[in-house]
């Protein structure tokens, strides 16, 4: 397929109070806001940054409740089993009159329901998806704006770079639930085909699903007694990636105890991971990613990771959560399109400072339809003790652009 490349280089910087870009400042109670914003995402215990960067924009611009205009609800953990409860939390939101935009980070199974409810009763509320876990062509019927990792990009990339840290095997951590996600599967092909045109070995190990009876903390303590037995049948120089976020955390800690190479989370971040893996605190550095980004790499360097263990300089949760809450904010005032890639780099650019990100708009392997309002991205990955790895000027071959799913 062909490539509609979208490169940009974001400067912003961080101002406090009533400097913020756009005009962002909390509302005293006794205000009341032209409008409301609903940003959905998930607890501190599945997907904390997507929760922070909702806290960030309640920051800026204050909660509905004391007079601004963020209303921020998180799903429950056990989503898959409380469907119904996910898509009348979503859909509730909409019984708010001044209710203009309605942002889900991530897009759990649910969501598409949930905003076909939203649309009938509400046509003027904007509908934004990060992270989709339901079909790329079902849910972009339902929602203005989906923007999402660029998962087939980074099926290329963090093979790539796996490579140049000197992993010899690439292994693939995941379980059904992941795997029946278009998304997922098609980067599992992705993957494979990366890796075997890089002369490595490929391997698939299948862990627990949080969200089954065994819980968070079941799957947690399997990815802990599993990654040594991994380590001794896969060696030391061996990449791991994992499709959840919730089992990065003791894989990461593992693997810097055990031996591997772990080249970056499936949602990218300082925060995703190893902060519990390393034990380090980082309620000093809140909100201020270069001072994340230097505190983790030490700790990693520490542990005698280095070169060895990336992530991004930003975190992609937490930027979606803010970036399209402020896309949302800057669109509903008349200062940005829905359908503007422009406007949607210089939003995530407010919580991006100097960061480079390469994307494109997603077009569907079987049906070869470009979906004009989904969004994938990717930014350049950094090595602690090493430094960025060019991967957003890596020349991607087309061929894994048309790969097709693998479940």
């Amino acid at each position: 397929m062909k490539r509609l490349t979208i490169l940009a280089l974001v400067l912003a910087v961080f101002v406090q109070g009533a400097l913020f870009a756009g005009g962002g400042r909390q509302q005293s109670s006794d205000e009341k806001a032209a409008y409301h914003i609903g940003v959905v995402t998930g607890t501190v215990s599945q997907s904390e940054d997507d929760l922070r960067g909702a806290e960030e924009l309640i920051r800026r611009y204050g909660r509905v409740s004391e007079g601004g205009i963020i209303q921020h609800i998180t799903y429950p953990d056990n989503f898959m089993d409380q469907q119904e409860t996910v898509i009348t939390q979503i859909s509730t939101l909409a019984d708010d009159p001044l209710m203009k935009a309605v942002i889900v980070n991530q897009s759990i199974p649910g969501t598409t329901e949930a905003f076909k409810r939203i649309r009938a009763r509400r046509p003027d509320i904007l509908l934004f998806s990060a992270e989709a876990h339901e079909d790329p062509l079902v849910i972009s019927q339902a929602a203005d704006l989906i923007v999402q990792n660029d998962f087939l990009s980074r099926g290329y990339t963090i093979v790539w770079a796996a490579k140049q840290l000197g992993a010899d095997t690439f292994v693939h951590v995941s379980f059904p639930r992941h795997m029946s996600y278009e998304s997922a599967s098609r980067r599992w092909a992705v993957f494979q085909a990366a890796a075997e045109d890089m002369g490595m070995k490929v391997a698939f190990e299948t862990a627990p699903d949080p969200t089954s009876d065994i819980g968070m903390a079941g799957a947690q303590q399997y990815i802990l007694e599993a990654v040594p037995q991994w380590v001794e049948r896969y060696g030391k120089n061996a990449a791991y990636y994992c499709t959840n976020d919730g089992e990065t955390e003791p894989l990461i800690r593992q693997l810097m105890a055990y031996g591997g190479i772990f080249v970056e989370p499936d949602l990218p971040s300082p925060l995703m991971g190893y902060p519990g893996a390393l034990g380090i605190d980082l309620s000093a550095e809140a909100g201020n990613f270069p001072a994340i980004l230097k505190k983790v790499e030490e700790a990693v360097i520490a542990k005698g990771g280095s070169g060895r263990f990336g992530t991004w300089a930003y975190s992609l949760g937490y930027t979606f959560s803010a970036g399209l809450g402020e896309l949302a904010k800057r669109i509903i005032e008349g200062k940005a399109q829905k359908d503007s890639s422009t406007d949607l780099f210089a939003a995530l650019g407010e919580f991006t400072p100097d960061a480079k990100w390469n994307g494109a708009t997603y077009v569907d392997a079987n049906t070869g339809v470009r979906i004009r309002n989904h969004f994938l991205v990717y930014m350049d990955t950094y090595i602690f003790g090493k430094g960025y790895l060019p991967t957003t000027t890596q020349k991607i071959p087309e061929k894994y652009y048309d790969l097709k799913a693998q479940r």
